[in-house]
């Protein structure tokens, strides 16, 4: 699906092409997949300098966040141009992976449990462990370069007339002055917010059905997980497509 500029359009720069993909969430295939689609669309423009940039919420819900986190490692040691930005469930792992009890309740709560078991706890294991078996677990079987991994993704990046975030920016606060929560987790202000925020702000992290294109932002988190539609938005000049699996 591609969308013509209007006469005011946004641009990235004719300089370069970026395709910034959604939330993942353990769906090692369909990441695979969308990269294949990526690769191809890519190979079939003119030759341009390009970049992936990945929106955030890697892990959790779905069965292989493990291979997902070890895919974008080797992405990330290779000369592969690809970004990382940090989503709410990242912040929540590092945090457990660390040794908060309190965030590995959390974490299990809202998706963690499939991660974990990524890691090869067992189901039964992993259901007759108390919160403190279940800590020292992760501590000891998930590899600590994973999580520093994790840690190092960014908050926000800045692309010509766009700005790549996980969940939104707090409306009428300069982005020098952004907290990270709100950068990783806010919705409801910021998804209601009509007037625009000096850049388009492409996000995650609220699901929609389809792409959730608006003046002011860009939603491109369709429930990867559950739909089987892992959706990226490509963007080159003034111009801007989407690839999804399943669709």
């Amino acid at each position: 699906m591609e969308s013509g500029p209007g006469p005011d359009a946004p641009s990235v720069g004719s300089d370069q092409r970026i395709y910034a993909i959604g939330d993942i969430h353990g769906r090692a295939d369909l990441f695979a997949q969308l990269l294949d689609m990526i690769g191809a669309d890519n190979g079939a423009r003119d030759h341009l300098p390009s970049q992936i940039i990945l929106l955030g919420d890697l892990i959790d819900r779905g069965p292989h966040s493990r291979q997902v986190i070890e895919g974008a490692m080797r992405m990330a040691h290779s000369d592969a141009p690809i970004r990382f930005l940090k989503g709410n469930h990242e912040e929540v792992f590092v945090a457990a992976a660390r040794g908060d009890s309190q965030a590995l309740r959390f974490f299990c709560r809202i998706g963690g449990r499939e991660t974990i078991l990524s890691y090869g706890l067992e189901e039964e294991d992993y259901d007759r462990m108390d919160i403190r078996a279940l800590s020292d677990w992760v501590m000891h079987a998930i590899p600590r370069d994973h999580v520093d991994f994790i840690d190092g993704f960014e908050d926000m990046i800045e692309a010509g007339d766009y700005l790549f975030v996980h969940a939104g920016i707090r409306p009428d606060v300069p982005l020098a002055d952004q907290k990270p929560r709100d950068l990783r987790w806010i919705r409801q202000k910021f998804l209601h917010h009509k007037a625009h925020h000096g850049k388009v702000v492409v996000h995650g992290h609220t699901i929609t059905g389809d792409v959730d294109e608006q003046v002011n932002r860009i939603g491109i988190d369709t429930g990867a997980y559950r739909s089987g539609m892992l959706t990226a938005i490509g963007l080159e000049g003034v111009d801007r497509w989407y690839l999804s699996t399943g669709a």
